[in-house]
């Protein structure tokens, strides 16, 4: 039997692998729907050859997923606590992980949270690309290429499954940014180490320049390409300019030279969106993109809520899922103010699972509406032990239920005697 190298290529083959069997079985689509849509790019599983996981399905028709980023930083190196928020993550139902550590051992963390973490793991390879060069040469501008590429195939061969790789950022996006004017310029932390790598050494940027040397190492390990956005907009006032649409213009070149070599591929998008502009991204993602999936951070809809940001993003990534993005990272609390602890990794996950789910009912993702129809039967029936077990944060609703003593089992402290269900429930059986 012919081994196939991608999951594009054995869909493209008509070939069913055991993830895709699996993928289809979680998300109750048939198998040549699913592989139809994987051959033309707009479903992807991002499993590693070498990752031993059960491995998820994002894109067109299936359900929508939650990522969580964890990771060091240079003011916070407890490699516990990464593991901690990795567990967190997994336990509060994030379908993925990225590592984003920038402080002490960053190859020794990943591998500890991956542990920790047994989902589909992804990461941001420049980020330890920049640590080591900084440590060795203490310059970041002083970064050889080939030291970039040889981070990209150690975290490959190690199992990562999906890659941020910032590949639009180019001096022709910087100078068109720089022509138009931009309120907080870039956000990106792995974009501004490409910019500044790029400005002091006067080079085009080597991910796009040798992009066919990515696509070898994501081919030979089936790594997903998530191509990053790096000229994202870091407010509103930046939202849908010239620079984040030469960016996606460019991704939408490489997706295809990609899907050529049968390498799969996630778009990232914004970022900082106001609500009547985020179905407008959707659109202008899937027509560059050739409806690749779309993985956007929030987007957030507002500036002006610190300390908030994993509302202010569950509410963009509502619309965004509804409009039609198929992944969404998660925002903690904690977003913009300090690195996240446990409890903002599990404030973050739920809050983007609970926007993941309602985009889903809006697109009538299959089993959706079912979740939310069992839950309102065990509320008719004031089934409390079933209202808690099918909440999508089973711990905190029977905390809450547990913080009131009720003098009725039936009722809640809200409505006491007055409940306005058991009120019509005895009226209706009074005069049927």
């Amino acid at each position: 039997m012919k081994s196939f190298k991608t999951q594009m290529e054995a869909a493209r083959a008509g070939h069913p692998t055991d993830e895709m069997k699996r993928v289809a079985s979680d998300e109750g689509m048939e198998i040549p729907v699913l592989m139809d849509r994987m051959a033309h790019g707009e479903i992807v599983i991002p499993k590693n050859r070498v990752h031993n996981i059960r491995p998820i399905g994002i894109g067109n028709g299936l359900r929508t997923k939650v990522n969580a980023n964890i990771g060091s930083s240079t003011d916070r190196l407890d490699t516990g606590v990464e593991f901690k928020k990795a567990r967190v993550a997994v336990e509060c139902g994030a379908d993925a992980v990225m590592d984003l550590s920038t402080g002490g051992d960053v190859a020794a963390i990943r591998k500890t949270v991956m542990e920790a973490a047994p989902v589909c793991f992804g990461t941001v390879p420049i980020y330890q690309a920049a640590v080591e060069v900084i440590l060795k040469r203490g310059d970041l501008n002083r970064m050889d290429p080939d030291g970039l590429f040889r981070v990209i195939e150690e975290q490959a061969g190690q199992g990562v499954d999906f890659i941020t790789v910032h590949c639009g950022v180019t001096l022709e996006s910087v100078e068109r940014m720089n022509r138009q004017g931009r309120l907080l310029d870039i956000v990106s932390r792995g974009g501004s180490f490409l910019v500044s790598w790029m400005l002091e050494n006067g080079k085009e940027n080597p991910l796009y320049e040798q992009f066919d040397r990515l696509l070898d190492i994501a081919r030979a390990y089936d790594v997903t390409l998530s191509l990053g956005d790096g000229m994202r907009p870091g407010c509103l006032a930046d939202a849908t300019d010239r620079a984040q649409i030469q960016e996606l213009i460019l991704l939408g070149e490489l997706t295809q030279r990609a899907w050529e070599r049968d390498v799969q591929v996630l778009i990232e998008g914004p970022g900082h969106v106001p609500l009547n502009q985020i179905g407008t991204n959707i659109q202008l993602q899937k027509k560059i993109c050739s409806n690749a999936p779309f993985y956007v951070l929030g987007p957030l809809v507002t500036d002006v809520a610190p300390g908030y940001d994993h509302i202010t993003s569950a509410i963009g990534g509502a619309l965004a899922g509804a409009a039609g993005a198929d992944f969404l990272c998660y925002v903690t609390p904690g977003e913009h103010l300090r690195i996240p602890t446990p409890e903002d990794v599990r404030e973050g996950v739920i809050a983007a699972r609970i926007a993941a789910h309602a985009a889903d009912l809006a697109k009538g993702v299959p089993g959706a509406w079912d979740w939310d129809r069992r839950i309102s039967k065990a509320r008719k029936d004031m089934d409390w032990d079933s209202q808690i077990r099918l909440a999508i944060d089973p711990e905190r609703a029977q905390a809450y239920r547990d913080s009131v003593r009720v003098r009725q089992d039936h009722a809640c402290s809200m409505c006491g005697d007055f409940c306005a269900i058991r009120i019509v429930e005895k009226a209706l059986e009074k005069h049927p």
